[in-house]
């Protein structure tokens, strides 16, 4: 089973990317993050047309989860118990989707991005995953589970094209790294660094600056599994060029290869 995740930072400007990409690499899963629109705007009859389900979970131009499955798609829950409240929302914002799929409990996951290291949405960001950590606790006592997409964090130094340049930024901090540390060590593990270990290898380059010309980029996207899924693994994929040409995400795809069960 071939299992994927992406920020395609828009789910309508990039369908005509997206749909050609499943033809064309047979993923059987694929986690979106950043859809960007409402359930009644979200192009559900494109991924049908090509034998997907979909779930999605967004309620406005902002953030917005997704998963997609050729391979069977039920039990679907948007949200996880806990997860806090930005500023004065009544609802938890539309940042993680799960259903199971081929037997695995699949977990989409826009993680909230920190803004600066003193910004209120760096402390929402920390709590949010703290929360997520909690859930994962259960989810991995449960059965096979992936929790995968765009974590807004760099764990490790390589994961960015410039220390220096990240210092006094998000992503690479103290505390967002000990947050994404605590996930994984609740039962987890990275399903594509073994294979893709680095240095230089993004999966984010800002359309700014030509970053992804200059080669400037960021590791922020992971695919995590619990160690039932992990021994699955028979290969792995940062398709970078996906990130080229008219119309691209500044998200690349991460794809993983799983034997089965």
């Amino acid at each position: 089973m071939r299992i994927a995740t992406w920020n395609v930072n828009s789910i309508r400007s990039r369908i005509e990317r997206v749909i050609p990409w499943l033809e064309r690499t047979e993923v059987d899963v694929l986690a979106i993050q950043e859809t960007k629109t409402r359930e009644d705007q979200f192009p559900f009859f494109r991924f049908e047309e090509i034998g997907y389900e979909v779930a999605h979970h967004g309620l406005n131009q902002w953030n917005g989860v997704a998963i997609a499955s050729r391979v069977g798609l039920s039990d679907v829950q948007a949200g996880f118990a806990g997860a806090p409240l930005w500023g004065e929302g009544e609802t938890p914002e539309a940042r993680h989707l799960a259903a199971t799929c081929g037997g695995l409990r699949i977990n989409s996951v826009y993680v909230p991005n920190g803004r600066n290291l003193v910004d209120p949405h760096m402390d929402y960001k920390v709590e949010w995953l703290a929360r997520l950590r909690d859930a994962a606790l259960t989810w991995a006592a449960q059965g096979p589970t992936m929790i995968m997409g765009d974590w807004n964090i760099a764990p490790q130094d390589e994961d960015v094209w410039s220390m220096e340049f990240y210092a006094d930024k998000s992503h690479v901090s103290p505390r967002e790294r000990a947050a994404f540390r605590a996930v994984v060590e609740a039962g987890y593990a990275d399903l594509v660094r073994p294979l893709h270990p680095g240095p230089k290898v993004y999966t984010y380059w800002d359309y700014q600056q030509l970053r992804f010309q200059k080669g400037r980029g960021m590791r922020i996207d992971f695919i995590l599994a619990t160690p039932d899924v992990a021994a699955r693994v028979t290969g792995a994929l940062i398709d970078r060029e996906e990130r080229k040409g008219k119309g691209a995400s500044d998200h690349a795809p991460v794809v993983v290869d799983l034997a089965d069960a």
